[in-house]
């Protein structure tokens, strides 16, 4: 019996060795707080991406080995959600109504974890490829009953967020500017003690300041990874690392929501290659936060998706194979492509084998010839997705349970399979600190 246990305890030590990447392994149950949570959503990111994503990179990611859980995605009106609605159910725990924002169904205001932490002595940040008024960062920190409101969510977010980054800009800029407010929302930012950047040089120099951040690098959307010609805009995993820099600085902890937002931007237009780049991006910053997780050890992160875009399958068209390898050969969106093919005279099928490593048939360069300015783009993107047998269902979204992972203290409190509304309370739970809403 002795040697039976013995031989039971030489496994077991050994199984702890050989998985250092299992939470479960590395963070004992305690009663303590958290002090930091980094929430990063990879919107759109359902485990057909994650699948697609493990063949395109040939090799396991990052993330696998911190699998906890799956969360449901539904919103008050409907079993598919959209952006808004899933955002605010992963942020208040309530749950609306599709293109609601920070609000119930009713329309009444729901504070937000973001806030809950704020109320705690926490620092707060939101970072983002989209726009930061678009509607995943938006419910993080304002309440509007329509999503389309990005004027009015842009003044919210400043009374509320610590550091800022991502795009948007229009929105924050008065009309005389070129923007779309009455005012100048950026203007009132730094007479509240925000430092401003608008440039990837300026954010890496921000670490100096002692300030409040708020950084503004597109009027819009940030440029796709995979066509960046330039290092004006900063990339997600700057944007991250310069946000914890600035956040871990108060003593009391923060809170830090970072959006792959392009994987759904992607997904809408059935464009792979798009997709996978920014997952791939999306996925290097993932590593850089669970480094800084590593080394300060009070830092619970969490990676969840909202929801599905597109209701994309691995491998289609009434065939069993995939060959979603040829993907790597790509150097552009679809958008990329068919905006060069209007501005140049050139040979369709010279492009295409350029950019894409896609020998196109006649009838495939007729698809593209005959398509309108609007619909190119999304017919590259089906041609290219059929050679890679990658095949979509819908341009919104599908109801889909999503992957939830987790690494940190209080990682436990993620697994199984769990409503969206669920999230936030478990995240409020781990740091200990109270999110009761005016109503359920």
């Amino acid at each position: 019996m002795y040697l039976l246990k013995k031989n039971v305890m030489l496994v077991l030590c050994l199984f702890v060795i050989m998985t250092p990447n299992l939470s479960a392994v590395m963070f004992a149950e305690t009663d303590e707080p958290v002090k930091n949570v980094i929430l990063m959503i990879p919107d759109g990111f359902s485990t057909s991406y994650v699948t697609s994503y493990r063949i395109f990179k040939g090799e396991p990611l990052l993330f696998d080995s911190l699998l906890v859980g799956m969360m449901k995605t539904s919103s008050a009106d409907s079993w598919v959600t959209d952006s808004a609605a899933a955002a605010t159910a992963m942020s208040t725990g309530i749950k609306t109504n599709n293109g609601m924002i920070g609000v119930s169904a009713e329309g009444n205001a729901q504070k937000s974890i973001l806030e809950a932490a704020k109320e705690n002595g926490k620092a707060t940040g939101l970072v983002t490829t989209v726009a930061v008024t678009d509607a995943t960062p938006a419910a993080f920190g304002a309440h509007v009953p329509s999503r389309k409101d990005e004027t009015n969510i842009a003044k919210q977010l400043i009374n509320h967020v610590d550091v800022l980054l991502g795009g948007g800009k229009i929105n924050f800029l008065p009309t005389s500017n070129g923007g779309l407010q009455e005012g100048n929302v950026i203007e009132k930012a730094i007479n509240n003690n925000y430092y401003y950047v608008e440039t990837r040089e300026e954010l890496l120099h921000a670490n100096e300041k002692d300030q409040k951040l708020l950084g503004l690098f597109a009027d819009m959307e940030l440029t796709p990874v995979i066509d960046k010609k330039s290092d004006d805009q900063p990339s997600l995993t700057e944007m991250a690392e310069v946000a914890i820099h600035t956040l871990r600085s108060n003593n009391d902890g923060f809170f830090l929501m970072i959006e792959g937002g392009q994987i759904d931007r992607a997904g809408h237009v059935h464009d792979p290659v798009w997709a996978l780049n920014e997952a791939k991006a999306f996925e290097e910053t993932v590593e850089k936060v669970l480094e800084f997780a590593k080394e300060d050890k009070e830092t619970l992160v969490v990676v969840a998706a909202d929801h599905d875009t597109g209701g994309l399958s691995v491998g289609g068209y009434d065939e069993y194979r995939a060959n979603i390898e040829i993907l790597r050969n790509s150097k552009a969106t679809g958008n990329a492509l068919a905006s060069q093919l209007s501005k140049s005279r050139g040979s369709i099928k010279e492009l295409l084998k350029e950019f894409t490593g896609i020998e196109l048939t006649q009838k495939e360069v007729k698809q593209i010839k005959k398509a309108s300015k609007k619909h190119r783009p999304i017919i590259i993107n089906k041609i290219v997705s059929k050679y890679a047998y990658v095949d979509w269902t819908t341009h919104v979204h599908s109801g889909v349970d999503v992957p939830v992972y987790a690494y940190g203290p209080k990682s436990q409190l993620l697994k199984g399979n769990f409503d969206n509304t669920d999230l936030p309370k478990r995240l409020a739970e781990a740091m200990k600190i109270d999110f009761r809403q005016n109503e359920e």
